[in-house]
């Protein structure tokens, strides 16, 4: 018997092939279980819906990149992974990246990178985001995402390592002071 995280792959694998011919707002679960050789049922277990799939495989991302800045990578280290895992997956991502439904992937690496920093922030400082931090890191982290699905959907014509330095270039000056000696 398949296990639940092998089970899950079959479904990206799945979603990836039909992201090649169509946009992901327009693929259905039913496509997907087709195109796994799962069942309906299976894949409800797994996830609520297609945008439920795409933030998970997303989530393995964080995992391997942003989310260890910090723990085991710099500030730079994290987002080169980040981008470098965007691009090995090119097709899922710039199809994910084009979706407007309000559980889009923009949406989600808003909510997970907004958290990721707020908690970065917090504890470094030991104290709540003041307003006027929380609204930089708000206008960064929209920002980031915005320049990360344009340069997913633009076939990721630059390389990781020039995202990754831009990213940090546009940190405004009270974030970067914050974030910069992100050290492991």
């Amino acid at each position: 018997m398949e296990n639940n995280e092998n089970t899950k792959q079959r479904f990206v694998a799945a979603l990836t092939a039909l992201m090649a011919a169509k946009p992901l707002d327009k693929i259905t679960v039913k496509e997907i279980v087709e195109k796994s050789g799962k069942t309906r049922q299976t894949f409800y277990r797994c996830f609520q819906d297609k945008y439920d799939l795409v933030n998970w495989h997303f989530e393995r991302l964080a995992e391997k990149s942003f989310l260890q800045m910090g723990v085991r990578l710099t500030l730079r280290e994290g987002l080169e992974e980040k981008f470098r895992f965007i691009k090995n997956e090119q097709v899922f991502f710039a199809a994910a990246f084009q979706s407007e439904d309000y559980n889009s992937l923009v949406a989600y690496d808003y909510e997970c990178i907004m958290r990721f920093y707020t908690n970065i922030i917090e504890k470094k400082t030991k104290r709540p985001l003041d307003a006027d931090t929380r609204f930089l890191l708000d206008m960064y982290c929209r920002g980031s995402i915005s320049m990360t699905a344009q340069w997913a959907r633009r076939n990721m014509d630059l390389p990781p390592e020039k995202m990754a330095d831009l990213l940090i270039q546009a940190l405004p000056e009270p974030l970067e002071e914050l974030l910069s000696d992100l050290q492991p």
